[in-house]
């Protein structure tokens, strides 16, 4: 298992940014109605373990189907750099765009594929 770091990321424009502590070696591919499209690598850590450190007033929150995960992107370039929802023990989550943490090396991020269409 590697080790917890601190990184730091946003959307595009930069107006939104945040800070997050986790294990960004891995992310899940989702090949859900909106991860698809959108092509979002997805790691996730606890709410405890995330902050918004700008932007918190410019982002717009998307739900749809059940209605349990909070899209929330940018304003203006429409970048959603994380998504707020419950994981499976109840407790609050946030799921990082791995794609969006600032100078990242892709190319050594291990992705999973999740099957988000039959959940």
């Amino acid at each position: 298992m590697a080790e917890a770091t601190d990184e730091t990321g946003g959307c595009h424009c930069g107006k939104v940014r945040f800070e997050a502590h986790g294990d960004f070696t891995s992310a899940i591919s989702c090949n859900c109605s909106i991860c698809q499209k959108r092509g979002h690598w997805l790691a996730f850590v606890p709410a405890s373990n995330f902050s918004v450190t700008a932007g918190e007033d410019n982002l717009t929150d998307y739900q749809f189907n059940r209605h349990i995960i909070h899209h929330l992107f940018c304003q203006d370039c429409g970048i959603e750099a994380f998504a707020r929802a419950k994981g499976p023990d109840g407790s609050n989550m946030v799921a990082v765009n791995v794609r969006c943490i600032d100078g990242i090396d892709l190319a050594s991020v291990t992705v999973n594929a999740y099957d988000g269409r039959g959940h």
